[in-house]
């Protein structure tokens, strides 16, 4: 069973860090003003508007920076600003005993990806694959993705519904939410963090990837029994891919669905949820249903 960390209710603490790359601490300010209008109170890491190359700080500040919000029992949640890159460096030195008795909110996605995958595969413990701090800015805090955040952070289940798409196996399902960034979950294979996709249902997503290498992941993983044994499979956004010189020949969907067409599983293709506005928050590690129907598919917690 996984276990769900305690929602939020007014006056809770949300801190924001940066684990991976750097962000300046303005492209934060909306994001930490909307929380505050939600009713939350904010604590600001060290590694928002810190830099270090292209990172939030050296490994060790941003360690450090990650296992105080970790540890602070004020800290109920906690919002990455951003992803980029970095946390892989420093996942194994997290140090998860007093996060293991007292569970909080782990809210982002893309590097991120990382944090979920560990989280879930070494503690079934339940986090929030969601949009970070800057996908606020712009008046966007109001639409429904955003507010999708607040919505599951105030312990709401929620049911998506999208469009139905050709390339769609249709079915229904029922399983624990596992998945995240594609080259992330790639990376993860073998390692402490990586997932058991056996009886799940699998999300995936990227951006800016050359076609060829969403390929050769797809492949990595599917080599790997990743999509061997799932109850279904999700396909959100796979946004601001590229080509090489001489192109590969296939679109980055058509990709995906010819190393995935063998399965009998339910699969839908461009869930809101990756690299674009259109991203909701999905729980990773609770329990949903998945319908791909002919006319409407919906993803349901449960």
């Amino acid at each position: 069973m996984t276990i769900i960390p305690p929602y939020l209710s007014k006056g809770d603490t949300i801190g924001i860090v940066c684990p991976g790359g750097y962000m300046p601490k303005e492209k934060a300010e909306t994001c930490m003003e909307v929380l505050v209008q939600w009713g939350f109170k904010v604590k600001a890491g060290t590694t928002l508007g810190n830099q270090f190359n292209y990172f939030s700080g050296t490994d060790e500040q941003r360690l450090e920076d990650f296992q105080q919000m970790l540890d602070d029992d004020s800290v109920k949640a906690i919002l990455c600003g951003r992803g980029g890159y970095g946390v892989g460096r420093i996942i194994d030195r997290i140090n998860f005993k007093k996060f293991k008795k007292n569970p909080k909110w782990i809210i982002g996605y893309s590097d991120i990806t990382v944090l979920h995958s560990h989280i879930y595969s070494r503690f079934k413990i339940a986090s929030l694959h969601s949009p970070m701090a800057a996908a606020f800015n712009d008046n966007e805090y109001n639409n429904e993705y955003i507010q999708s955040l607040h919505l599951m952070l105030t312990g709401n289940k929620l049911t998506y519904i999208c469009e139905v798409e050709t390339y769609n196996n249709t079915g229904t399902a029922e399983g624990v939410l596992v998945g995240g960034n594609l080259s992330l979950l790639a990376h993860l294979s073998g390692t402490p963090s990586d997932i058991n996709t056996k009886g799940k249902i699998l999300f995936i997503e990227d951006v800016g990837e050359y076609v060829y290498n969403i390929d050769r992941m797809l492949y990595q993983l599917k080599r790997s029994g990743k999509f061997d044994e799932l109850e279904g499979l999700i396909i959100g956004g796979f946004t601001e891919m590229k080509d090489t010189v001489i192109p590969f020949g296939k679109d980055v969907y058509e990709i995906i669905y010819d190393a995935i067409k063998e399965y009998d599983y339910p699969v839908c293709f461009k869930f809101p949820v990756g690299h674009t506005r259109e991203n909701y928050v999905l729980k990773v590690g609770a329990q949903y249903k998945l319908h791909v129907g002919k006319k409407v598919v919906s993803l349901k917690e449960i």
